[in-house]
């Protein structure tokens, strides 16, 4: 891709970003991106239809990092390990772009992002779930729903409050997942 193109994407994103610190993604208006990228409509025009557009190109962006990162994770043959592991993969991630996160999600409770990460982990947990052989002890997609709710309301509490830190996490989620998931 152009760099041209890249610093101008970039620079959109972030002003979308800067302006959902202030207020809510239906009350913002294309002119008001533009005016805080310091580019003219038509430039904005030229790379989107839209804010939603623009909205959905951030999060697209987004979640292939985050498929990225969760692909880090398939090393690991233990399930009680693998879980463990994407939830810290998670919290980097979400650590790591926290400044694209907490306007779109805490800030604006966007359901668009949310789904975004909520289908992201669930297709890596359900990819795993398939790799590995399970017992008829439990259905390999509800342990998968099961733990996929728990990884993301924890790693949403974590960004909302830092009440806790990572390490303190992943220590308490590794004393509530049983060591054999299969039996």
């Amino acid at each position: 891709m152009d760099l041209r193109i890249m610093k101008t994407k970039k620079n959109l994103y972030e002003s979308l970003l800067y302006l959902m610190k202030e207020q809510v993604f239906e009350t913002i208006k294309v002119a008001d991106i533009c005016q805080k990228a310091m580019i003219n409509r038509s430039t904005f025009y030229a790379h989107f239809e839209d804010k939603y557009a623009l909205l959905n190109s951030l999060i697209l962006d987004l979640k292939e990092g985050l498929k990225e990162e969760l692909e880090k994770n398939h090393k690991i043959t233990n399930s009680k390990e693998y879980y463990l592991e994407c939830l810290s993969l998670l919290l980097n991630h979400l650590e790591e772009h926290h400044d694209m996160y907490f306007p779109l999600i805490l800030n604006n409770r966007n359901g668009i992002a949310m789904d975004m990460i909520y289908e992201t982990v669930k297709e890596d947990i359900m990819g795993r779930m398939q790799m590995e052989h399970h017992s008829d002890f439990l259905p390999p997609s509800f342990i998968a729903h099961f733990y996929l709710g728990a990884i993301l309301q924890v790693g949403i509490e974590w960004m909302q409050t830092k009440r806790y830190t990572k390490e303190q996490m992943l220590s308490y989620l590794d004393k509530l997942i049983p060591d054999n998931l299969n039996s």
